[in-house]
């Protein structure tokens, strides 16, 4: 059985990493083959999920680490059809935000704890500071991490959908969100179409992303190599197969390729954000 469930992690490690994937050694761990199996998931069949899954999947979200048991993190879960239409529209029309059995919104959330220091008579001059809020966003994407894991582990696939900040404002105001209190990304959870061609998409090469002791820069063979790599993907997948020009200059070139996410240090600020 070890040796089985080997050659399927070693499957999954040649996916996500090519000729230069790591071994298996013989590895038996269910959680690592959730973990390494992970693709986005944008097209869902109809179907929900049950109570008391989504029950669990909260639970393991609350269960992930917490920046001195602060509990920064809210979700806001949008089962009003209305609403999934609206914030579709705000996400550039995602279709998937409609067709998922479940939609989460996270949310970095200092209000609770505002709340309590201010009754209990104490100031709150430290929160004004960038790590107060860079502490909130670490701890939703501990816990939403922790969710995605836990409804993977169930076997429903998942898309974590970013582009609620491209109307950050609306979608503050659709979700009746206080003061201190910032929407990072939603999550979809459902049922995934075996129609939809999306596979385990290629990462950077170990000898890229780790590091031991300092930091070293890639080599030139390093870096062609990744792009080999997810070029491939893309036109497996008929998409566009340049990902430096159709992905990652779309994103950084211009501010404009932000789509309207320039301006989020201004709404940080007026929900009470100063980010000194």
């Amino acid at each position: 059985m070890t040796e089985v469930i080997s050659n399927v992690l070693q499957e999954l490690l040649y996916k996500r990493y090519g000729a230069a994937a790591p071994a298996a050694d013989g590895a038996d761990n269910p959680t690592l083959e959730v973990l390494l199996r992970h693709r986005t998931v944008r097209n869902y069949l109809p179907g929900t999920v049950s109570e008391s899954e989504l029950r669990l999947i909260l639970a393991a979200a609350q269960s992930a680490s917490t920046s001195a048991n602060f509990q920064f993190t809210s979700v806001v879960v949008v089962d009003d059809p209305v609403l999934r239409d609206r914030l579709s529209e705000l996400a550039g029309g995602q279709q998937l935000i409609r067709d998922a059995a479940v939609f989460l919104v996270w949310i970095a959330d200092w209000s609770r704890n505002v709340a309590i220091a201010t009754e209990h008579g104490h100031t709150i001059e430290a929160t004004s500071y960038l790590d107060s809020a860079i502490s909130g966003i670490v701890d939703v994407t501990l816990s939403a991490q922790n969710a995605a894991v836990a409804a993977e582990s169930l076997g429903y696939g998942i898309t974590f959908v970013g582009a609620l900040r491209n109307n950050i404002d609306a979608v503050i105001e659709a979700l009746a969100l206080p003061a201190w209190t910032f929407p990072v990304y939603g999550l979809a959870i459902g049922i995934p179409d075996p129609a939809d061609p999306a596979d385990i998409k290629p990462r950077y090469g170990q000898s890229v992303v780790v590091h031991r002791n300092t930091y070293t820069p890639p080599t030139a063979a390093d870096v062609d190599d990744y792009l080999a790599r997810i070029n491939t993907y893309y036109r497996e997948q008929e998409l566009p197969a340049d990902w430096v020009k159709n992905r990652l200059a779309g994103r950084i070139s211009t501010k404009e390729s932000l789509h309207g996410r320039q301006h989020i240090r201004r709404t940080f600020n007026n929900q009470g954000f100063e980010l000194r």
